[in-house]
């Protein structure tokens, strides 16, 4: 060990009465390597270990200004990295700052550590990129080293990732010698991971950590079998009640902020012993996040119930068992959330998985043995996204003149951005000097001038204002603050501005665990008064809704395949083998149709398993087929697993209906004019700086922006079907809220082997969908024949019909 480290360090280590981990010494050896992936499980150490390189480099010799920048994807884990890095340092006797600087930093703070910056810097992907806009960011970091980036698997999949290795990419130009740590938990391909991480061409560096101990997971043993449908799984509050009960801790997660704070309404209403139950979601306000995060470090908290603002590598309170609500979804979620539980090297993490439905008992069942195999999910990465690299450019030109061949040099080094093609650059730097061919007239999106020599530069310095407001990627903006009424009301949190626009003055609602009245919408903030005992309607809070991976799905299917699947619970071995019996079961290769007459309608159900989104995007397809073949489509309704459609006529041949050429085609013609469309080109527009969210002085609403986005899509949809973010918004829309690529994924195993089982009555593994909620109109011919079959009913029991048909006299 004194061979690694410093005499401050060992020291420190043999007081404490430990040895460093393997894996920490292997990072100090790698202190002179560029680029340095750390993966170990959690708890093992791997954020000391980041830092201990720095820590090594304060201890033998002081150093003015910034020297560590650590980044993480959480507001909230820079803040308890804090807390727990500046004791060590202290009893190291390290005279250094440690200072965070996030969202929630004071104006103060900020000024002032731009012109004294501590010797280590916590942050978010957001706040680097602001300080890297500043005319003054060569001076800011002038000495910097090192760079810790905690999380990283997290951060590689979201555009929150990609602007940082942007950010990163800027930094080493002006500090060569920096160096990159990588903090990861366990992943599935160390590689992509490397190479996300990479400074091309500079190689990253791997370091494994032993996997430690496989976690104690199961199912939470619940005396009720699991309701048909639904997500809020209330059937199991009494058993998880009891699991409060007999832990210190327990981290209560769910996948979306509604479904956390309807389960924590109703387990507060059955706490009959008055156990301290706190809920923790991003949508609450910073006081009342901050108040329970002190609670859990003091211990003083049973339970919470969270959403994935703590799952993280947070380290707060004696947490012991973690319990995941609903289906995970995603089995590196999973795994992940499972490690806050006894978050300790060599300690098994111990969590029960409870499904709300019957459906997500089979996904709870396949994610329970990918845990046990180490069979981790994950979509391959793609090319990095050109509206954050829009907005990159945007950033360089606050920064001060850049020239176009030294940036596009600069970004090529960052991971996902090494492909980029001259042609792709030069298309967004058009984009962000001018607007693009069918924009260029407006002077509003004249933002950058190319200089005498050559060099680019922001046509009007005030811009940089503007452009700085609008710095980030994540796509939240376009909700309300939610406020108690009164002189200095408290602030309770956010709620969509969709979900606050259907609410009138009386209604009540949900928020933070509490239920308030809806007064009024006064600057942007809604008012709210207490009012404990009613019945309140539910806030939709814009939290991601996580679809199945495809690595679950595929589990779920061979699943199906076995004899007798012996994990399942009786009652679900008996609903699988009623559907072997009546119908089939899905299979990997072969896709399964069901249709069957149901109220004098007509059910087509396909059991796709691929997820939300592309089961959704298929259900409007099929519709618009199925509209064309003369079925008068009335509606359908899409799971993770399948979506039904409802018709007036029985459903024909079902090969020709799912044939790809023609569901290709469709789309094509669907996402032109499509609200889904509008909506991906809106998130892209905004991050790219066309669209700005936030002015001087004001803030645009969610409805101003949308029609603004409306207006602007439309045009370049006529004029200019081409324009760059036209093109960014079809590749965004392909994989994301529309997800094409998984019904491709779909059609591509099926290969065109199909069984479409025709059917006298619903089979067992339709009956859900009938519950599902969500049903989603089609307006065609169905509703014209509705109409005109009501009416001609109408004036049958009136009498009108035999006026109408009287001869005229």
């Amino acid at each position: 060990m004194s061979d690694v480290l410093p005499a401050a360090l060992t020291d420190w280590f043999t007081q404490k009465g430990w040895q460093p981990h393997a894996h920490q010494l292997q990072v100090m050896e790698a202190r002179d390597n560029p680029v340095c992936l750390l993966i170990a499980p959690t708890g093992c150490g791997k954020t000391l270990a980041g830092f201990l390189p720095s820590l090594a480099d304060l201890a033998q010799a002081p150093h003015a200004g910034l020297h560590t920048l650590y980044v993480s994807p959480l507001k909230a884990l820079a803040a308890d990295i804090k807390r727990n890095l500046r004791v060590p340092a202290e009893e190291m006797g390290l005279d250094i700052r440690i200072e965070d600087r996030t969202g929630d930093s004071s104006a103060t703070q900020k000024r002032r550590q731009r012109a004294d910056p501590p010797q280590i810097l916590l942050t978010t992907p957001e706040s680097l990129a602001l300080l890297t806009s500043y005319s003054d960011a060569e001076r800011i970091f002038s000495g910097l080293k090192r760079v810790v980036i905690d999380e990283v698997h997290a951060l590689s999949e979201s555009k929150r990732g990609d602007q940082l290795m942007l950010s990163l990419a800027a930094l080493q130009r002006m500090c060569p010698d920096l160096q990159r740590i990588g903090l990861s938990a366990t992943v599935q391909d160390p590689e992509e991971i490397a190479g996300f991480m990479a400074c091309h061409p500079a190689p990253c560096h791997i370091i494994q950590a032993p996997p430690g101990p496989l976690p104690d997971i199961a199912m939470l043993q619940i005396d009720a079998p699991a309701p048909w449908s639904g997500g809020g799984a209330g059937y199991a509050i009494p058993q998880v009640l009891r699991e409060v009960a007999q832990h210190n801790t327990v981290l209560i997660f769910h996948n979306t902020r509604a479904q956390a704070e309807i389960f924590f309404h109703k387990l507060w209403q059955l706490n009959e012993e008055n156990l301290p139950i706190a809920i923790h979601h991003g949508s609450l306000s910073r006081a009342q996040r901050e108040r329970v995060e002190a609670a859990m470090v003091a211990g003083a908290l049973r339970a919470i119930v969270c959403t994935g603002s703590l799952d993280l590598g947070l380290d707060w309170g004696n947490v012991d068992l973690v319990i995941q609500v609903g289906a995970p979804k995603n089995v590196k979620r999973l795994v992940q959330r499972i490690g806050r539980a006894n978050h300790r090297y060599n300690s098994p993490s111990k969590a029960r998985l409870v499904p709300a439905n019957r459906f997500e008992v089979v996904e709870c069942v396949a994610a329970l043995q990918a845990v046990r195999a180490d069979d981790l999910d994950g979509e391959p990465m793609g090319p990095g996204p050109r509206d954050v690299l829009c907005q990159h450019i945007l950033i360089a030109a606050c920064a001060g003149p850049f020239c176009a061949d030294d940036l596009y040099g600069q970004i090529t080094t960052a991971g996902r951005y090494a492909q980029l093609t001259r042609a792709e650059f030069d298309a967004c730097l058009e984009f962000c000097a001018t607007g693009g061919y069918a924009l260029k007239a407006y002077d509003r999106w004249r933002r950058l001038l190319q200089t005498a020599d050559g060099k680019w530069q922001l046509r009007d310095p005030r811009a940089a204002q503007r452009i700085r407001m609008n710095i980030g990627t994540i796509q939240d903006s376009d909700r309300l603050k939610v406020r108690l009424r009164g002189r200095g009301g408290r602030a309770l949190g956010e709620v969509e501005e969709a979900f606050a626009a259907t609410l009138v003055p009386g209604d009540s609602f949900l928020i933070g665990g509490q239920v308030v009245r809806y007064e009024g919408l006064r600057d942007l903030t809604v008012e709210v008064t207490k009012q404990p005992g009613k019945k309140p309607k539910i806030a939709t809070f814009s939290g991601t809704k996580f679809a199945t991976s495809t690595q679950l799905s595929q589990r779920i299917l061979a699943g199906f395949q076995q004899k007798d699947w012996p994990e399942m619970p009786g009652y679900m071995r008996d609903w699988i083998a009623l559907q072997r019996h009546v119908s089939l079961l899905p299979r990997a290769d072969r896709l399964l149709v069901e249709s069957f007459p149901h109220e004098g309608r007509f059910a087509t159900v396909v059991y796709g398993f691929a997820g939300r989104n592309a089961l959704q995007t298929l259900g409007l397809l099929l519709s618009k087929r199925m509209e064309e073949a003369r079925l008068a489509p009335l509606s359908f309704v899409a799971t993770d697993y399948a979506v039904m459609l409802l018709s007036l006529e029985p459903l024909g041949d079902a090969a020709e209906l799912l044939a790809p050429a023609g569901l290709r085609d469709g789309l094509e013609t669907w996402l032109a004019g499509n609200a889904v469309m509008k909506r991906s080109f809106r998130g892209c527009a905004v991050i790219a700086g066309l669209i700005e969210r936030n002015t001087p002085g004001q803030r645009k609403s969610c409805r101003q922006a949308t029609f603004s986005s409306d207006i602007l899509y439309d045009t370049l949809l006529k004029y200019d079907p081409e324009h760059v973010l036209m093109q960014i918004t079809r590749e965004e829309a392909r994989r994301g809220l529309v997800d094409f690529d998984r019904i491709e994924e779909m059609l591509a195993r099926c290969a065109g082997r199909l069984d479409h089982k025709e059917l006298d009555r619903l089979s067992p593994f339709a009956a859900p969908l009938f519950l599902e909620m969500g049903r989603v109109p089609v307006q065609g011919e169905a509703q014209e024949r509705l109409l005109a079959q009501e009416t001609a009913r109408l004036m049958e029991a009136s009498g009108l019909n035999k006026i109408v048909m009287a001869p005229v006299q």
